[in-house]
């Protein structure tokens, strides 16, 4: 490890019948925040995703149906209507967490649109909308994609603060309407003064700010395909919440004369982009620190135009709120070449750990891993061994010899690829994974990308991703969903007149390699791992989502099956004080899942594909479980499930 040296809710304590304690304080330092609400992404600002609510509990909650349903309304936009003559623009995967306060949710649509709803019916009570769309695609793969806003509190009101795109906009929460006195007529341009000029239409957004004190602390997404020189760099900034004044500006990519830069060879960093914060973050709103992963940088993988170990790419920051002073750091991947970004929000929690009280912070990594540390001192909860890993063939890149390794907790998910792991269901399948991957390079973690073909396992989306863990402080039990399958990644030439560098990945060889549509792993393809905190130890994994269009496939007929074969997703899950776990797993079923012995116990069919964190609040007396389904080309749906009334 390397060192370098709210939301306010006190005023709407709700009480609810039969809810937890009432204090609601989360273990992040959060203020007091009423049980019945769920005010941050995470619910506390410290990303428990915990709810102290126990109306639904083991005993009620097959009772569960549909309470009330919000349709976006979102429809691609095409043609002339689109702002390029013959352009198509489209919605991506509905994946907002809503926030509730007061009995009213707000919530963030795919087109950027945010919405006030009535908690207890869905009424719409207004609408604001950033007209993003007028703007062309966001060029991230995904189509439009949003997936939270935060809000702020004080003596003018409410606000709620939306990052679109290059915009950070300030809306009353009363009324829907820009607050004219933020920034220039309610918005501010991110792009503004940062390292380099940025082109502001490679700028995205897809995770809520943070809001400490008065100010609002944001990051920033980029397209993996954009690559050029001086492409969008890394920064996190912060805002005065009142007048959209940047109050301080931290760069992600050390320049000459700040700390880090000697880890950026032959003045690549005055021309490397990305490295950004585009996950959720977490706050400790109470020592005044908030916590951050950060991604890859240009290009994901491939580093010879980009050698060295690449701080702070890829690493967990620890930046003190009010001034930006980064204050510790530790980089879970050096020189990265596998897309294994930080992707989820740090969770923040206190437990005992061998005879000591730890006030922690946890991270889950795309690589597997959960990297832990004492979230004041930077210091691992357990050890972090650095061990060698093999080297690189391509021209001109150079691999870092070694790459850290969490001792505890203990790996969530699959950390090899070997011809013993392809698919052995019927032996059909098996002659033809191998055929499939013959040719391939096999191997542990951190085995390199290669010219002919490298199979890497975690695949790019992890492990874990931007759904994150869910934590229950009472228990200090983490909770954490994985993808089980592999990702080919073939490096290949780069054409000059379309992407910089010598070389890059093979965007039309790596993929992950299916058997018409079937996985060439064993299930599960997905899993919900349970994890002790205190101890490091997983407490059990099971499979989370199913696929009946591969039960039906021709080469499983006959084939004994799991009663869930797993789902490839990034969705995670929230924990409540009645021990139960809420969460898709990025399929098209809501489960519920006893979170003391990973049974299920509840499950509902949604209208589409679940691809976002559920989250819980209370209104009018009565405990409701929220998830955004479907978005893209489908109806894009937010279904609310309550239990029956009276």
């Amino acid at each position: 490890m390397r060192h370098i040296t709210t939301v306010s809710l006190a005023a709407l304590l709700l009480t609810v019948v039969g809810c937890g304690s009432p204090d609601g304080a989360g273990p992040g330092g959060s203020a007091a925040i009423a049980d019945a609400d769920w005010p941050a992404y995470g619910r506390d600002q410290g990303g428990t995703k915990f709810s102290p609510l126990t109306l639904i509990d083991r005993n009620n909650v097959t009772q569960l149906d549909v309470a009330w349903t919000w349709d976006t309304d979102e429809k691609v936009i095409a043609g002339p209507s689109a702002p390029i003559r013959g352009q198509t623009v489209r919605p991506g995967s509905f994946e907002v967490t809503p926030i509730v306060v007061a009995d009213t949710m707000y919530l963030v649509t795919p087109y950027n649109r945010v919405v006030a709803l009535n908690g207890s019916t869905g009424a719409v009570i207004w609408e604001y909308d950033p007209r993003t769309t007028m703007f062309g695609q966001p060029p991230n793969g995904t189509g439009f994609v949003h997936r939270g806003i935060a809000m702020w509190s004080g003596p003018e009101g409410r606000r709620i603060l939306l990052n679109s795109r290059w915009r950070l906009i300030a809306i009353d929460a009363a009324t829907g309407e820009e607050i004219e006195s933020f920034g220039y007529r309610g918005e501010i341009d991110l792009t503004a003064d940062l390292m380099w000029p940025t082109n502001p239409l490679h700028y995205t957004q897809t995770s809520p700010p943070v809001v400490f004190e008065d100010l609002v602390i944001v990051g920033n997404g980029v397209g993996d395909a954009i690559v050029y020189p001086n492409d969008p760099p890394g920064h996190l900034q912060a805002f005065d919440v009142r007048t959209g004044e940047r109050v301080w500006n931290l760069n992600l990519i050390p320049q000459e004369g700040e700390p880090g830069n000697e880890t950026w060879e032959g003045d690549s960093e005055t021309v490397t982009g990305h490295t950004n914060v585009w996950a959720p973050m977490a706050l400790d709103d109470e020592r005044g620190i908030v916590y951050l992963g950060v991604g890859t940088p240009s290009n994901d993988y491939y580093g010879g135009d980009r050698l060295g170990d690449n701080l702070y790419a890829e690493s967990l920051l620890a930046v003190n709120a009010r001034t930006g002073e980064l204050l510790w750091h530790f980089q879970t991947v050096h020189h990265g070449l596998w897309d294994y970004d930080l992707p989820s929000p740090p969770v923040l929690y206190t437990a005992e750990v061998e005879g000591r009280t730890v006030d922690a912070v946890a991270i889950v990594g795309k690589t597997g891993f959960i990297y832990v540390f004492d979230r004041v001192t930077g210091v691992p909860v357990w050890p972090i061994e650095e061990r060698a890993v093999p080297g690189s063939d391509v021209p001109g890149e150079v691999t870092a010899a070694t790459q850290p390794f969490p001792t505890l907790p203990e790996p969530f998910a699959r950390q090899q690829f070997t011809p013993d792991d392809l698919i052995d269901l019927t032996p059909e399948l098996r002659r033809r994974a191998e055929e499939l991957t013959r040719g391939y390079t096999f191997g542990g973690l951190y085995t390199p990308p290669t010219m002919g073909g490298t199979l890497a396992m975690p695949g790019i989306i992890g492990g874990g991703n931007w759904g994150g863990s869910a934590i229950d402080p009472t228990t200090s039990m983490l909770f954490v969903k994985s993808t089980e399958e592999a990702s080919l990644l073939k490096i290949a030439a780069n054409d000059p007149m379309i992407t910089a560098g010598a070389f890059g990945i093979d965007r039309a060889s790596s993929r992950t390699l299916r058997i018409d549509g079937i996985p060439i792993t064993n299930p599960p393809w997905g899993t919900l791992t349970a994890l002790d905190m205190t101890t490091g130890k997983i407490s059990w994994q099971v499979p989370v989502g199913d696929q009946p269009q591969l039960r039906d496939n021709p080469l499983l007929r006959g084939v004994d099956l799991p009663d869930r074969l797993g789902v490839a997703g990034a969705a995670g899950p929230v924990v409540t004080a009645a021990g139960l776990i809420f969460l898709t797993g990025g399929g098209d079923v809501l489960y519920g899942f006893d979170a003391a012995t990973g049974d299920e116990l509840w499950s509902a069919q949604l209208p589409g594909r679940g691809y976002a964190n559920p989250m819980t609040f209370a209104s009018g007396g009565r405990q409701y479980v929220a998830i955004a389904t479907g978005g893209g080309r489908d109806a894009a749906t937010l279904v609310v499930f309550g239990l029956p009334e009276g």
